[in-house]
């Protein structure tokens, strides 16, 4: 996958389920480590400013124990990244937020993400929240850049993240019909 922008600071993936999206994110997030410790890269090329610190937030399991509900447990992990962040760390997230509805959702990630965006932080977010997608692709935020995992006719992955407006879906359906068929 190639990416270059020196001027974005919010990077939003969407698109096809099992598309590489989150592979893709794990990728970025070994790439700023790898770099920052002054090791090889695993790319043709690599270029990017140092972070101030790298941060992931990934979905995790329902609480086992129901001491928390798992929007609540995602929220205090998500502020207790927040109280560590200064101007020029990165944050990596992953479906956050999905743990509600999709309104909801969007909400909170508009406000997490505009002010993280605001404070200087860089943020690459892997998501499904449509809605939350699409406002911030129509405002046209010169610092906001958007990838799409993409998918053949056919519905095969061809786990290649490409820039373009955020997908509405997740072709949920090829995924069920290579599943259980037709």
């Amino acid at each position: 996958n190639d990416f270059e922008d020196s001027h974005c600071r919010v990077l939003v993936v969407t698109g096809a389920n099992q598309g590489g999206k989150t592979t893709f994110l794990r990728g970025i997030g070994l790439a700023y480590l790898m770099m920052q410790a002054g090791m090889f890269v695993a790319a043709d090329s690599f270029s990017a400013s140092p972070a101030r610190g790298v941060f992931s937030h990934f979905r995790r399991r329902e609480d086992p124990h129901m001491e928390s509900g798992k929007l609540e447990e995602e929220l205090k992990r998500m502020s207790a990244i927040v109280e560590r962040l200064k101007p020029g760390s990165m944050v990596l997230l992953n479906e956050s937020f999905a743990s509600t509805n999709e309104r909801e959702g969007s909400e909170i990630a508009a406000g997490i993400i505009g002010g993280l965006e605001a404070t200087g932080v860089g943020v690459v977010f892997v998501t499904h929240l449509y809605e939350f997608a699409r406002s911030l692709y129509d405002a046209e935020h010169p610092r906001v850049r958007f990838l799409r995992a993409t998918r053949e006719g056919d519905g095969r992955r061809t786990y290649r993240m490409e820039p373009g407006r955020p997908s509405q879906t997740s072709y949920g359906g090829d995924l069920y019909e290579r599943i259980f068929g037709r």
